[in-house]
């Protein structure tokens, strides 16, 4: 399912300057320490004008690497790698010690060969037929009508929400129930243990000072949602394997952001864009040498499902709007700070927000088309999104602003500020969940 227009990101365009960055404290009228909690060498980000004025950086790719539209056309043209452009018999490239371009401005030879005419070619008989020597293989049946599998699987009173998808191939409605089932098994091979952090060294509250500081950096480099969850899910896999020290916390941190954005972005970050950030509290070879620690630890494997994903599908089965779905999100974005919900499969999150959401919204029911989807019925989804409304109301008081004050702006809907979410069914649910 596709997302909805307030969630679409372009990952692709003007970056906010690294001064706006610096500066960003002064929008939410709050000055910050950076991590300095868990024992990093840098304690704010400043700008010292005293010595030489404000530092300006622009992050990612430079304006002129940008096409869009109308200026593709023109960029292309103006490129260096063309000496000329002959409308009518398209460019001749110019000179270059490149041996994989050709560089040649001579025409080309074009050499006739008998018997290889390439417009009969393919009408010719083949000299010699093996197979009677060779056992061929039974035809394929493709009889199918291309929706059988949804069509077999589906119980009474539920809908099938791919039946207007199967002339679009980009949707693959033929595939996407077992696609969304090897999703199932995957959050399972890599699942997360339950409080992993205990006996390291490091805490909760350390995991949430940096998450909630990744998600301001997130934020600034205009990077895809995927790439956050993304994000969260490698430091918590490489930290329940590898646990690091108090002070190199951050670095895990900066580097799987940039791991993650390798995996999802169309352009990322440079790695000196990281140290930028971080203050030079470490260097561009500790940022290189923990991402080879971080893809040998989890074995290049990043294929982890996110609540995302599992979000869009349950949406869909939902035909909910925009507000609900992006009420969801912002439910399932307040869970990546909580270290004791970390353990907590992608989809069961994704399927108890929703519920919350539409539970809040307009107390709509889970009915049986999202249990079929999603494989959660509404007895299993209360108790999780019972501590989603609680997390809600924590939002209101906690230092950890960086969701909410994301989920505040129009980009978002302002969908954390709506009167719903202080309602009697939000307070009800949210009293309910014991005190631990």
């Amino acid at each position: 399912m596709a997302e909805f227009p307030s969630q679409m990101h372009s990952g692709v365009g003007h970056m906010d300057t690294f001064s706006k960055f610096i500066n960003s404290k002064e929008e939410h009228g709050i000055s910050r320490l950076t991590l300095g909690d868990i024992g990093n060498r840098v304690s704010a980000i400043t700008i010292d004008t005293k010595k030489g004025g404000a530092v300006k950086k622009e992050i990612l790719q430079p304006i002129n690497s940008v096409f869009t539209g109308k200026n593709r056309e023109s960029s292309a043209i103006s490129s260096s790698v063309l000496n000329h452009v002959d409308i009518n018999h398209g460019f001749i490239p110019s000179h270059s010690d490149n041996p994989s371009m050709v560089t040649d401005n001579a025409p080309v030879k074009v050499e006739w060969m008998p018997g290889h005419n390439l417009l009969l070619q393919t009408q010719r008989e083949p000299e010699f037929v093996f197979s009677a020597m060779v056992p061929q293989p039974p035809p394929m049946d493709i009889s199918d009508d291309g929706d059988a599998f949804s069509k077999a699987m589906l119980a009474e009173g539920v809908e099938d929400v791919d039946a207007e998808d199967v002339d679009n191939p980009q949707l693959v409605s033929l595939y996407v129930n077992p696609i969304y089932s090897y999703m199932r098994q995957l959050e399972i091979k890599f699942s997360i243990r339950p409080n992993y952090l205990e006996g390291t060294g490091l805490t909760g509250k350390m995991r949430a000072i940096l998450i909630d500081w990744l998600c301001q950096v997130h934020g600034r480099f205009h990077l895809l949602q995927e790439t956050l969850h993304l994000t969260v899910a490698i430091i918590d896999r490489y930290l329940q394997v590898k646990p690091c020290t108090k002070n190199r916390l951050q670095l895990v941190g900066v580097t799987s952001m940039l791991v993650a954005s390798k995996y999802e972005e169309m352009y990322t970050p440079e790695v000196a864009d990281f140290v930028y950030i971080t203050d030079n509290a470490y260097t561009k070879k500790d940022v290189r040498d923990m991402e080879q620690d971080i893809l040998r630890t989890l074995d290049f494997s990043f294929g982890r499902p996110l609540c995302l994903h599992f979000l869009r599908r349950y949406s869909k089965a939902g035909r909910v709007d925009a507000t609900k779905h992006t009420l969801a999100k912002y439910l399932m974005e307040l869970t990546i700070i909580e270290l004791d919900m970390a353990h907590i499969r992608p989809s069961h999150i994704a399927a108890s927000a929703l519920y919350l959401s539409m539970l809040v919204l307009d107390e709509s029911r889970w009915t049986k088309t999202l249990q079929y989807y999603s494989s959660y019925s509404e007895e299993e989804l209360i108790p999780l999104a019972r501590r989603l409304a609680k997390l809600v109301l924590k939002a209101e008081s906690s230092k950890f602003t960086a969701v909410k004050t994301k989920y505040s702006g129009s980009k978002f809907m302002k969908i954390a500020l709506i009167p719903q979410l202080k309602t009697r069914i939000m307070l009800e649910m949210a009293a309910s969940v014991p005190v631990s």
